[in-house]
């Protein structure tokens, strides 16, 4: 039996508990054989033996425990705790009299959880970017083989046809555009990630930017016959505190998004609401939607609910993913609710002006 109740001894408390361990079983087959042998063994002896052995057994269990065992928890100690230090760090010093044991337990566990959670995330990172390398790749092969197409086929003879000439030229200029468009949406998300990307933060009117991006957009709404909308249009300004032209590229994104993907003859509608401190605005239209599995990766890079539609009306795949490092960049929020046949509503907070 051992003479401790702690569940985690430090060195000197475990030697101390193995001597008086081996001194009481020392003791009682001595005070055994007085019993049984009285003259065997003195009474100075039977209690002078035990204490010497007391002494000795804790002297020698001390020793032995710091060399044979607690050495190697200490090693292993120092060596997780010194991976959990930055380079200029320094490792502490193992203190022997506390609870080494209970110390590197903890230690061990804390260090396979963290070990875990990054191994998870490394595998998550290296999945995300092969994904993205693909995407890119496939974004970018698209226009590249229609480029080279339209200019071999001007090559082997199209350029003397004035019929195929410029018509194709158009088209080789188009892919280049989209191309660029890609190439500078990409530049654009690396610079907001990271953190290159200054907001110029300034109070204004956002009925008053909406209603501009509003009007750019009518003419290609007109070509679907779609009715823009800003809801009780007469309204009092709405002040807020943001990058003007980072929320404009916000609402033309979503306003041409509400365009493109909208029906012949449909609408979009721009509303307000207050939130105390912030203002929610709503982008909403009355297209095809979007089913339910498809929203929580519709932010993503390149996600495209509809793909071969989504390559034809053009586009990057990259705008609402701007737009949600805009919202974050600006520390608020972005949604969107969606059911099929019914419409799409996109909504942003950006926060209200002290003005």
């Amino acid at each position: 039996m051992l003479f401790f109740t702690n569940q985690n001894p430090n060195p000197k408390q475990l030697a101390w508990s193995i001597a008086i361990n081996n001194t009481v079983i020392l003791f009682l087959f001595s005070l055994v054989i007085k019993m049984i042998w009285p003259e065997s063994i003195s009474w100075y002896l039977l209690f002078i033996l035990p204490l010497t052995l007391l002494f000795i057994s804790f002297f020698s269990g001390y020793k032995a425990l710091n060399h044979f065992i607690y050495k190697k928890i200490k090693l292993i100690y120092k060596t997780i705790h010194s991976l959990k230090l930055s380079g200029e760090s320094k490792a502490e010093q193992v203190d022997m009299n506390k609870q080494i044991i209970k110390e590197v337990e903890e230690e061990v566990i804390e260090w396979a959880e963290n070990w875990t959670e990054e191994i998870s995330s490394l595998k998550k990172m290296e999945e995300y970017r092969r994904e993205f390398i693909g995407n890119v790749s496939h974004e970018l092969k698209t226009p590249i083989f229609n480029i080279q197409g339209y200019l071999h086929t001007l090559l082997d003879g199209g350029m003397t046809d004035p019929e195929i000439n410029h018509k194709y030229l158009k088209y080789a200029a188009n892919n280049t555009e989209r191309m660029a468009n890609i190439v500078a949406d990409l530049g654009y998300i690396s610079k907001f990630e990271a953190g290159k990307l200054q907001l110029e933060m300034v109070n204004y009117d956002i009925v008053k930017l909406i209603s501009d991006v509003l009007e750019d957009s009518r003419l290609k709404a007109s070509e679907k016959n779609i009715n823009l909308k800003l809801k009780d249009f007469n309204q009092k300004p709405v002040f807020v505190f943001s990058d003007v032209e980072s929320i404009r590229r916000v609402l033309v994104n979503l306003i041409s998004n509400s365009i493109k993907y909208g029906k012949e003859g449909g609408k979009t509608e721009i509303s307000f609401f207050d939130l105390d401190d912030n203002v929610l605005i709503e982008v909403t239209d009355d297209g095809k939607g979007i089913s339910q599995k498809h929203l929580p990766r519709l932010f993503e890079r390149f996600y495209r609910v509809d793909k071969g539609r989504s390559r034809t009306e053009g586009g990057t795949g990259l705008g609402l993913a701007i737009v949600k490092h805009i919202m974050e960049a600006h520390q608020q929020i972005i949604n969107v609710r969606s059911d099929i046949s019914v419409g799409s509503t996109f909504g942003f907070t950006l926060k209200k002006s002290n003005k």
